[in-house]
């Protein structure tokens, strides 16, 4: 079984000097690193997560605790953890998964998060109503979560929750805020190209030249 000390002592043991000190500056000096690449570090807890899912309970206390850890590694296993076991989420447990978007908040995490919590909205309609409510939080990475949100949901997707969301956010001058509806635009226009474009054509005065450029890629 996955603990916390165990854990650490894996990471400890292969430690990359040179790859952490690269990986730290990317990441603009944010957060101390071990140093892994994606697959090694994945290695490390492949088996533990095999474990954890015939449990079918998830330990909370165990992503609280690496959640706090200093390293970046530990809240990438919180987050590869929660896809993991995704299908053992309940909608009270969204509670619990928004401390970790409202902390150590940096593209890399809250990109990841909003993977279990789409996968949930999809099991529990209430979770749109929340997104909804997050897309005109103050803080906007919970923003980006709710934009990102239904991100590769094809012909699942609720487009009246899509653009109000957006909406909920044009005329922004936010980076990472822009760049997300770019995303979201330009992913849904492989289902529905004709919606993104109307979307595109009737809100292109308030949507930032960032977010036409992303969201029209893949249009004719």
């Amino acid at each position: 079984m996955l603990n916390y000390q165990a854990l650490k002592k894996k990471f400890v043991e292969s430690v990359d000097l040179q790859a952490a000190q690269g990986m730290k500056k990317y990441m603009r000096n944010q957060f101390e690193f071990y140093g892994y690449r994606t697959k090694p570090r994945k290695d490390i807890y492949h088996q533990g997560l095999l474990a954890a899912k015939k449990t079918k309970q998830i330990d909370w206390q165990l992503l609280n605790q690496c959640w706090d850890d200093q390293y970046r590694e530990m809240q990438y296993f919180v987050c590869d953890y929660l896809i993991a076991m995704k299908k053992f989420l309940r909608y009270e447990d969204i509670i619990r998964i928004e401390n970790y978007v409202r902390s150590k908040q940096w593209w890399d995490t809250i990109d990841t998060l909003v993977k279990p919590i789409s996968y949930l909205g999809l099991q529990d309609s209430r979770v749109d109503e929340l997104m909804l409510k997050w897309s005109q939080d103050g803080n906007f990475w919970v923003r980006r979560v709710a934009i990102e949100y239904q991100l590769l949901r094809k012909d699942k997707m609720n487009t009246d929750l899509l653009s109000q969301i957006i909406k909920n956010n044009l005329n922004s001058k936010e980076f990472f805020i822009n760049k997300a509806i770019g995303w979201a635009l330009r992913d849904y226009s492989k289902t529905n190209p004709q919606w993104v474009a109307d979307f595109i054509a009737a809100n292109k005065k308030q949507l930032a030249t960032l977010s036409i450029r992303e969201g029209s890629k893949y249009l004719k």
